[in-house]
């Protein structure tokens, strides 16, 4: 049986270790857009062909799908320093394995180390509920939650500078450091409270969400790649679809699954992960497809004829921008609580991307139109958890984060593999066998992700109210003691 985390006086100084989570947080953040500057460069950098060398992208996200609800469910059994710490350090050694190689297996072995340590951010998020005070709850949950899209956004013009500068290796030393000051801050800031759950890791669990998870998500970012009628692409995502199914089977029947589906399938918990799915469909949008038209040369009527360096100096500022809008989702989360506060960021994410499909001539339309989307995300991203970790016990908070940031991450890669597909659906001809996309093709894409914003807006007014400040709280020495007599 399930006990409660054994609750600590809040340390004396909450604001530093917020600081250091945050910080922590964006670094991990940043290595899923790494490499995105590079990305063009990489069959010959790595001395492969175009199709391998597209896993070196694929294989952190995948991997950071996986990391973030196991390291959550481990971070509640085993505590949150040590699932940090663990994080932080398998960011640096896949940083230093990148750093020295050359070729594409050890390469690969690094990224997805790298995505590993993205399950630091949902562990980083839920350790806020036991570290900081009520009154500061809601403000440091919307700072770490932002640096998932700073981080993400900052790693843009960063990697395009070094790359355009720099030896393509020099990346992985920057990340290496970076990862190096998150094991030191994660070590001496952070504070170890052990839990008194004294339930057992679930290593068959975590296998089985691990296979179908990335084979879902692989064959889904792949189809463009193999063709969506592929038996690879079809026994990926149908295999990995039935791997789920079993493993769902298997863990409402586990004594300590890795995942309670239970749990999980409250009302309210069940609905803000469907959003979650729709959201991280209507933010991926802006990723995929602002680059690609800032970067379209001129001649074609619509491109805007941007450098790569340029391209992510025009995106940077939408990113800050969520983290700008802390405060305001900080308030927002205190007076409306978790569900209005979702809502109003899907819709202003809604309201961002109809800004893009109307107007999108010159670079700075597109910046203001990111920005407003970039603060809906914001929004969007700080009421999340707050709403999860409202509705589920203390000891299972880790596990409930690290699951909505999987469904997040499932609602990308399905929007990049449909942005994919509509993007090349019709081509415009530029000349000597140069083919871009068509205008309308860009537009259709704006429209795609303002309507998956609007559908998780609906979704998320189909929770239950609750009061600003409901939280599932954890039961009382007594009661854990009544339990363990029961037992």
């Amino acid at each position: 049986m399930r006990e409660a985390v054994v609750q600590k006086r809040p340390p004396a100084a909450p604001i530093l270790i917020v600081l250091v989570l945050g910080f922590s947080s964006m670094c991990a953040a940043l290595m899923q857009s790494l490499v995105i500057p590079i990305q063009p460069e990489l069959p010959r950098l790595l001395s492969t062909d175009p199709s391998n060398s597209a896993w070196v992208v694929t294989a952190t996200l995948l991997a950071g799908g996986v990391a973030m609800p196991v390291a959550g469910r481990l971070a509640d059994i085993r505590g949150r320093k040590p699932v940090l710490v663990a994080s932080a350090l398998l960011m640096l050694a896949g940083s230093i394995i990148c750093a020295l190689s050359s070729s594409l297996v050890p390469v690969l072995v690094g990224r997805v180390l790298q995505g590993f340590a993205m399950g630091y951010i949902p562990v980083a998020i839920s350790f806020v509920r036991e570290t900081v005070p009520m009154s500061m709850r809601n403000s440091a949950v919307a700072g770490i939650s932002a640096t998932l899209g700073v981080g993400g956004a900052l790693g843009l013009p960063l990697a395009a500078w070094i790359a355009e500068d720099y030896d393509w290796h020099v990346l992985f030393w920057v990340a290496s450091a970076l990862a190096a000051a998150m094991v030191v801050l994660t070590v001496v800031v952070v504070p170890y409270y052990p839990t008194a759950d004294d339930s057992r890791f679930d290593p068959i669990g975590a296998l089985g969400l691990a296979v179908g998870v990335v084979a879902v998500l692989g064959g889904s970012s792949k189809g463009s790649d193999w063709g969506w009628a592929s038996p690879a692409t079809l026994g990926a995502v149908i295999g990995g679809v039935i791997v789920l199914v079993a493993w769902g089977f298997y863990e409402t029947r586990h004594p300590d699954p890795l995942v309670d589906l239970r749990t999980t399938a409250r009302r309210p918990i069940l609905l803000t992960n469907i959003a979650a799915v729709l959201i991280g469909f209507g933010m991926m949008a802006q990723s995929i497809v602002v680059p690609q038209l800032l970067q379209l040369p001129e001649s074609t009527g619509y491109g805007l004829g941007q450098s790569m360096l340029r391209a992510g100096l025009w995106m940077a500022p939408a990113g800050l921008m969520m983290l700008l809008f802390t405060p305001v989702s900080s308030r927002m989360l205190t007076r409306f609580g978790g569900r209005v506060t979702l809502a109003v960021g899907a819709a202003v994410i809604a309201i961002g991307y109809l800004s893009a499909a109307a107007f999108a001539a010159e670079p700075w339309q597109l910046l203001v139109a990111t920005c407003i989307a970039c603060a809906g995300v914001g929004i969007g991203y700080a009421a999340m958890p707050t709403l999860i970790m409202e509705n589920c016990p203390a000891n299972e908070a880790g596990s409930g984060v690290g699951v909505n940031a999987l469904m997040r991450s499932m609602g990308t890669t399905i929007a990049g593999a449909v942005m994919a597909l509509v993007l090349t659906s019709r081509l415009a001809d530029l000349g000597g066998d140069v083919k871009v996309p068509a205008e309308e093709m860009f537009q259709l894409c704006f429209l795609l992700g303002a309507g998956a914003a609007v559908a998780g807006a609906l979704v998320v007014l189909l929770i239950p109210r609750t009061p600003a400040s409901a939280e599932v709280e954890a039961p009382s020495d007594a009661s854990v003691g009544e339990l363990a007599a029961v037992r």
